[in-house]
């Protein structure tokens, strides 16, 4: 548990937490990656620290966000995917920890707003939130001022007719805005938290942004052409779900240009709430974190969307923190870190309210430095994540990446083994490969103990366990690649 830090209550920061749905982490300017225009995102990096190597717990909507607010992994408060698509699942209840709530009781003054997801039933008001302005509310609003304004497009995208500071990165952002000028009037420390829905698909950008993007200008992902060969049958059954199975990079260059100009729309909406912070005279003395629950393969690897896969487009994210009164301007960090599982006990050391009582995260920052990680940052050697499947099937994958190595676990498909080093695109599935046994062997044993460790369910029983334990594993090639070095089978008896 976190102890409260003893402070003055007039200098306790103001925490301002924007978070966005499918950013990819190379996606950024501040990447030095894909020429994608995000001027405000950058200009928060060189204010402030870019974490080089942070990655989602779990790249799904739901469980990300349920991870967010309680600093656990989902899987262990029973957040498996997201509970309105898909096989009916508890959501996450108000009786969970949140660090919200607690900077509520600690005399914050908290506001809520854009897309929630996380309970059908409870909104954020239920978790700490004294104040929530929903996208149902942008929706109303649009419908009176703007009836005409419908938008065309698919799945792949399309334009928004409207002009752009009508649109809905806008008005959530103005809506985010007003608070933090009248928080900021009023006196106290605030929270505010933002979520924009962009850059989920169907990107739709106004035609203002648009019109910056030439889809032609576009570079092809490095990892496109892959022909996905020796890997899971759930991989091209993916192309097949959604109809992109003889998708060239002609067809994706459009959805990706939309991609990058939603993307540099959601950064312009970004500036003008960080704008109000600097102009209610609160920069100094204000936590910023920005940050997105997962990527998206937006035509890496062929595929659309996120689901059944744990390539680093969607398990790799941004992550940005400034507070000028604490973090040297300009700094970077190489630790591995988890978005989703360290922001709530690095918020409640840096605003002294409790943390939480059974999180699986780590205060980013050493202790009297928020410029270099802390010491239980520095010490992981592999970060680790989760999927439990969604609307094509329930598909379970748990991953383990090292600087060299990801090793991912499908216990009803073949495993994956990717050369980080010399493969980074992560096209050649080396789990047969007899050069590897004693890695995938280290690595098996490595997720088995973490998986353990935090409480997972999947290695509970003998079955799961023999698998990463023993190895008991079928290759792509067939029974002749079981693991002959755990070709014992350990007889239990039946429960």
């Amino acid at each position: 548990m976190t102890v409260p830090m003893a402070r003055p209550a007039d200098s306790r920061p103001n925490v301002l937490l924007i978070v966005s749905d499918q950013h990819r982490y190379d996606c950024v300017g501040a990447s030095e990656d894909y020429p994608v225009s995000t001027p405000h995102i950058d200009a928060l990096a060189r204010s402030g620290v870019w974490f080089d190597s942070a990655f989602t717990p779990i790249p799904l909507c739901t469980p990300a966000r349920h991870a967010l607010i309680t600093g656990q992994r989902p899987e262990t408060t029973g957040g498996l995917w997201n509970y309105d698509l898909g096989s009916r699942i508890p959501a996450l209840e108000p009786t969970a920890y949140s660090w919200a709530r607690e900077l509520q009781r600690g005399g914050y003054r908290t506001h809520y707003t854009g897309k929630w997801h996380v309970h059908p039933d409870h909104d954020p008001t239920a978790f700490g939130y004294d104040e929530y302005v929903a996208l149902e509310d942008y929706d109303r609003w649009r419908e009176t001022h703007h009836p005409e304004a419908r938008v065309r497009g698919d799945w792949l995208g399309g334009i928004d007719p409207v002009p752009t500071e009508s649109s809905r990165t806008h008005w959530l952002a103005a809506r985010t805005s007003e608070f933090i000028r009248e928080a900021a009037a009023a006196g106290g420390p605030w929270h505010a938290r933002l979520d924009l829905v962009e850059p989920h698909l169907p990107c739709l950008p106004t035609e203002q942004f648009a019109a910056r993007v030439d889809p032609n200008a576009i570079p092809q992902w490095r990892s496109f052409d892959d022909p996905l060969t020796d890997k899971p049958y759930i991989q091209r059954q993916q192309l097949v779900n959604w109809g992109i199975e003889d998708f060239t990079w002609d067809d994706w260059a459009p959805a990706v240009a939309r991609y990058y100009a939603v993307i540099a729309q959601m950064d312009d909406a970004v500036g003008s709430v960080l704008r109000a912070v600097a102009e209610s005279g609160a920069e100094g003395n204000t936590l910023v974190i920005y940050t997105t629950d997962h990527g998206d393969m937006q035509g890496s690897h062929r595929m659309i969307d996120k689901h059944y896969v744990m390539y680093d487009d969607v398990v790799r994210v941004p992550l940005v923190m400034r507070w000028p009164e604490r973090i040297t301007a300009g700094s970077r960090i190489d630790a591995f870190a988890y978005n989703m599982l360290d922001l709530a006990p690095t918020i409640a050391a840096a605003t002294g309210v409790s943390g939480p009582p059974q999180g699986h995260g780590s205060d980013l920052f050493a202790a009297g430095s928020v410029s270099e990680a802390s010491a239980d940052v520095r010490a992981r050697e592999y970060v680790v994540s989760t999927y439990n499947g969604q609307q094509f099937g329930l598909f379970t994958q748990r991953m383990i990446r090292t600087r060299e190595w990801k090793y991912v676990w499908n216990p009803t498909d073949v495993d994956e083994l990717y050369d980080l080093v010399g493969d980074e695109r992560e096209f050649v599935n080396r789990i047969d490969d007899p050069a590897c046994r004693a890695t995938v062997a280290h690595l098996r044993r490595a997720l088995y103990d973490q998986l353990a460790a935090d409480g997972d369910h999947m290695v509970a029983n003998v079955w799961m366990a023999r698998q990463l334990q023993d190895g008991r594993k079928l290759g792509p090639s067939g029974p002749d690649h079981l693991r002959t070095a755990s070709a014992r089978q350990t007889r239990e008896p039946m429960a």
